[in-house]
């Protein structure tokens, strides 16, 4: 209905995407709570086929206690989950995603993400639910950046990925700028093995692979750090590794989002490049974030932990860690990185001008409607840069 309403086409912005949600209204209310009555139909014909076909648990796959990832899953996690979020309403009517905390040691978000990936919650559910909230608000925050924003986001993706051609990856994909990325292994292993010398960047990737989650503004430094920002590796490989190790993974979203990071559609304030350094200090000086996640790194003093190779030798001596032997340094010098790659982004954008516009909305970033621009972002072209290394 949504391609129909748009000549049959996408709608290739969110804002667009909203005015076409505007005229087909609410979705269909989920449907009822289902009881043991209606279990009560749904028995195997063979006795032995439902122990032939139950679902394995951990033991049966010899996976011992210790190695759980603390995201359980499941329907029963998924509603508690959901319940001790939608408690404080007050929260939920001023949520503002961009305001949220990437390094925070907990979610700052709802953490709900891997259970609807899984089919785990329904997303009618949830939309009612926050619907019912709102409705008993005197104000509350809106799409884009709401909890229900957020739903939007993926019904939006969703849309997009499904009349799109190629939409997850750069040849023939219409929508998408045609970049010739660099082809590096090494320095793709070392990003995805966390092993790139800055500290906030390598701490988000073991927290990645160890626990199967990060948080969305932590997947946003990361991404800019492989592709556009300082590494210029081509976005589709860092898809393919959220697509194998986070829990939320989701074709559509997991594409568009790449795509939104890198700047290579939907994304235009390419100028904008998150600083490896500075964006994590600004919401955890002490470093917690790092220390738990890089514990090599943590008995450096605070004002070394996001730059280790700033301290002295005998400093880092007292901390029981070597740059360069047991921790590395920095693989790049992010200023002229950033620098270089932002002149490449600008030709490409100059050169492919009209694929720059499909996915061009009149808002400079929809994600930053009546939201402060975060100033651990960089803007290059005004010559706010941080010097790392």
């Amino acid at each position: 209905r949504i391609l129909d309403l748009n000549g049959g086409s996408p709608p290739l912005t969110y804002k667009r995407f909203l005015h076409i949600l505007s005229l087909l209204g609410d979705p269909e209310v989920p449907v009822r709570n289902l009881t043991a009555e209606d279990f009560q139909r749904c028995r195997a014909p063979d006795p032995g086929l439902a122990e032939c076909y139950r679902v394995p648990l951990p033991v049966d796959l010899k996976i011992s206690p210790e190695s759980l990832s603390p995201w359980r899953g499941g329907e029963t996690e998924g509603l508690q989950r959901l319940e001790q979020h939608l408690t404080d309403q007050g929260w939920v009517t001023s949520f503002t995603k961009p305001r949220t905390i990437p390094n925070s040691l907990l979610p700052s978000t709802t953490g709900l993400s891997p259970y609807f990936s899984m089919g785990c919650l329904s997303v009618r559910t949830f939309f009612y639910r926050l619907s019912n909230i709102y409705a008993q608000a005197k104000h509350h925050s809106l799409p884009p950046v709401s909890l229900q924003g957020q739903l939007l986001w993926r019904e939006f993706f969703y849309t997009v990925a499904s009349a799109t051609p190629n939409f997850t990856q750069m040849a023939g994909n219409p929508i998408c700028l045609q970049i010739c990325w660099y082809k590096d292994a090494e320095r793709l292993h070392k990003w995805k093995t966390a092993q790139t010398g800055f500290p906030w960047i390598d701490a988000i990737m073991t927290q990645l692979r160890q626990e199967g989650w990060i948080h969305h503004l932590a997947r946003h430094a990361v991404a800019c750090f492989l592709t556009r920002g300082d590494l210029w590796i081509s976005w589709e490989e860092g898809m393919k590794v959220f697509e194998e190790l986070l829990l939320d993974a989701d074709y559509s979203i997991n594409a568009g989002n790449w795509m939104w990071l890198s700047a290579s559609a939907f994304f235009h304030q390419y100028t904008r490049i998150f600083c490896p350094v500075r964006f994590g200090k600004r919401t955890d000086p002490q470093g917690n974030y790092i220390r738990k996640y890089l514990p090599i790194l943590k008995n450096f003093p605070s004002k070394y932990i996001y730059e280790p190779w700033t301290a002295s030798e005998e400093e880092q001596k007292q901390a029981g860690c070597i740059i360069g032997q047991d921790y590395p340094f920095p693989m790049v010098n992010h200023q002229e990185a950033s620098d270089h790659n932002l002149q490449l982004m600008k030709q490409v954008r100059e050169e492919q001008h009209r694929t720059v516009t499909l996915t061009r909305d009149d808002v400079d970033d929809p994600m930053e409607i009546k939201v402060k621009r975060d100033h651990s972002e960089e803007n290059i072209s005004k010559g706010k840069v941080a010097r790392t290394t």
